[in-house]
């Protein structure tokens, strides 16, 4: 039997548990969890939060992609996951979620409004169980698709990863 941290879980369990399905834009398994009744002036809901599950698949990723407001990420069980951030500015940075905080993990980060971001679980993992959080909320018009040959320009020394996070 698993400890509080890594329960016995599979993908598949955690999939059934929260009845998740095949998000439209990435290739990994969500459910919308929260959407605010309240809306803003131009009529998006003030806040929405997902539960989402990538496995350690090669094609289950969080593609490469940027929305136009802040996107906060919340691990809560599995392997780790990196996160990569390509910023307007031309930086960019390679942010690791998960548990083990005294080795630089993250429980929770924020990306900022207009950076690219993509996320895989870390070679070597099963699956990972997290969530995004958005204020204003997510609506679809919002997700923008990364254009590989373009981020591959802007970001020569970051090619692996942009391979590995975009179709």
């Amino acid at each position: 039997m698993g400890d509080v941290m890594t329960p016995d879980l599979t993908a598949a369990d955690l999939v059934r548990l929260f009845d998740m399905a095949d998000m439209g834009t990435e290739n990994v398994k969500f459910r919308q969890t929260w959407v605010s009744t309240a809306t803003g002036p131009d009529g998006k809901p003030l806040g929405t939060a997902i539960v989402a599950l990538m496995t350690g698949d090669p094609g289950s990723f969080s593609d490469l992609h940027r929305l136009p407001t802040d996107e906060v990420w919340h691990f809560y069980l599995g392997d780790p996951i990196e996160l990569l951030l390509l910023h307007p500015d031309g930086t960019d940075e390679l942010r690791l979620l998960g548990h083990d905080v005294l080795a630089g993990q993250n429980v929770q980060t924020t990306v900022p409004a207009g950076s690219w971001m993509g996320a895989r679980v870390a070679p070597g993992g099963s699956f990972a169980l997290f969530g995004n959080t958005m204020a204003p909320g997510f609506v679809p018009a919002d997700f923008e698709a990364a254009d590989r040959g373009e981020l591959l320009r802007r970001y020569p020394h970051r090619r692996d990863l942009i391979e590995a996070m975009t179709r």
